[in-house]
């Protein structure tokens, strides 16, 4: 059985190993743990019993903007609606939170997101601190091949 459960320092080993293949081919941006410890409470994980299976951060822009960032499934555990999940409980969080406005995604899989309500926008609306504090990270930087889209919390 799957549960959804906050990260504590004692995840990060796990939470790199999972992700290490997507940060290698750039699918995802590599955070290093130290990073990682600054934000733990940002993520959400799923487990299978002892077993990482899954997990997202929901960062804080400011009171009106939040991303989902980091989203990552194992392989084995794919199509089983964990990544559905995950970011449901992203959503929930930001509500709860107090986030007014959007919650922000950058993807190589929009379709992905559409299915849960996100439409895409222009990558210009993206906040200007995320591009220098993130982007310039990417090896894909300056050329991104990711769909920004964001979620409206104010429906």
């Amino acid at each position: 059985m799957i549960k959804l459960v906050k990260a504590k320092l004692t995840d990060i080993e796990d939470m790199q190993k999972l992700v290490s293949p997507d940060v290698e081919s750039g699918v995802i941006l590599n955070r290093s743990s130290d990073e990682v410890s600054t934000n733990i409470r940002s993520y959400v994980l799923a487990k299978d019993g002892d077993r990482l299976v899954g997990y997202t951060a929901l960062h804080i822009h400011s009171t009106r903007v939040a991303e989902i960032r980091s989203l990552i499934v194992d392989t084995d555990y794919r199509g089983a609606k964990i990544g559905q999940s995950i970011v449901k409980f992203a959503l929930d969080e930001a509500k709860d939170l107090g986030v007014e406005e959007d919650v922000l995604v950058l993807t190589y899989l929009p379709e992905f997101f559409t299915k849960l309500g996100f439409c895409e926008i222009d990558k210009e609306l993206i906040p200007e601190h995320k591009i220098w504090l993130d982007c310039i990270k990417c090896i894909h930087f300056p050329v991104c091949n990711e769909t920004a889209l964001i979620y409206k919390l104010s429906k």
